[in-house]
């Protein structure tokens, strides 16, 4: 049996010392400076790989290993699959015991009432939206002199990125707008 403290920050400025403090009770600890708006992290991805059944992981805070509770929840089944039990230091959250096992429980049923409910929310956003005809970005509309301005670059007398600023276009929608005022 193992104990594996897992430690992160979310840039390279901030600073892992407080998280460390206890370390030296670990027998292995990862460090990593990257942010937690996923999962798709290396020393993350290297501590799942290492764990075997009966290790513990320690974080100081949920917080630290997954920024939203699906994230945590994966991660915590995961672990659980291998047999490893996880620890939250600040949130006493331990998953060898029925306590520990009821909060993340918890979670998991607020995170999927929370996902229903933001979906429930979107779908009746989108419903109005399309309703009052706001979907989709709004088509851009040639100035009022782009005849003009597209004459001047046909007969050569300005560039083509002269007559795109003139017309405040990316080059893209440029030449579309061109070719539909062409057919």
């Amino acid at each position: 049996m193992a104990r594996i403290k897992y430690i992160r920050v979310s840039t390279q400025e901030q600073n892992t010392a407080r998280q460390e403090t206890d370390k030296e009770k670990f027998d292995r600890v990862y460090i990593e400076k990257a942010s937690g708006k996923n999962t798709d992290r290396p020393e993350l991805k290297a501590m799942l790989d290492y764990v075997r059944e009966g290790d513990v992981v320690e974080v100081e805070s949920y917080s630290r290993i997954a920024r939203n509770t699906q994230d945590l929840l994966s991660i915590v089944s995961q672990l659980t699959e291998k047999g490893v039990d996880f620890v939250s230091q600040k949130e006493k959250i331990d998953t060898s015991t029925p306590s520990g096992r009821l909060m993340l429980t918890i979670f998991a049923g607020l995170a999927q009432f929370e996902r229903e409910c933001l979906l429930e929310r979107q779908a009746e956003g989108i419903a109005i939206a399309k309703q009052e005809g706001r979907m989709g970005r709004p088509e851009i509309q040639p100035c009022a002199d782009f005849g003009a301005i597209v004459k001047d670059w046909q007969d050569g007398k300005m560039t083509a990125v002269e007559a795109m600023k003139l017309a405040g276009m990316t080059k893209a929608t440029f030449y579309r707008k061109v070719k539909a005022m062409q057919q």
